[in-house]
């Protein structure tokens, strides 16, 4: 394969992931807000499918062609791709946080507000914004 297709393979599935990581959270402020039952099983199960089904494996693929990547062509990259590879860590971070309040909400827990959430959706844009600015402007 060559490592051009790999390199759009990493990027479709680095959209897959931030689909998810984009959705979910917004997800959580309409279920922090949900009062009726119905409305919080429909939550329950779109949360999950979404974590499970697109978010999950997007990332597993995404950090899967992104080390296909590593070991191809940047193995002498500079300081850009240490700062990027932090950044990725900080978004694997976030992506099991929000796995943990899916499963606070599954079982009831939650203990946060619709405006926490609201706060807390706006994460992974910043974390985006950076990894785009250091692959394309590689500043080191």
């Amino acid at each position: 394969m060559t490592l051009l297709l790999v390199k759009s393979l990493h990027i479709v599935f680095l959209v897959t992931w931030f689909a998810g990581l984009f959705y979910l959270p917004r997800l959580f402020v309409y279920h922090a807000q949900a009062q009726d039952r119905i409305s919080i099983e429909r939550f329950k199960l779109m949360e999950r499918k979404l974590y499970w089904g697109i978010a999950t494996p997007g990332a597993f693929l995404t950090i899967l062609f992104g080390l296909w990547l590593w070991l191809g062509w940047f193995q002498g990259a500079g300081l850009w791709l240490h700062a990027k590879l932090a950044l990725v860590a900080v978004l694997v971070a976030y992506h099991a946080w929000c796995g943990k309040l899916m499963i606070d909400f599954r079982n009831e827990r939650n203990t946060h507000s619709h405006v926490w959430y609201r706060w807390f959706n706006e994460f992974p844009a910043a974390v985006l914004v950076g990894i785009v600015l250091l692959v394309v402007l590689k500043p080191w």
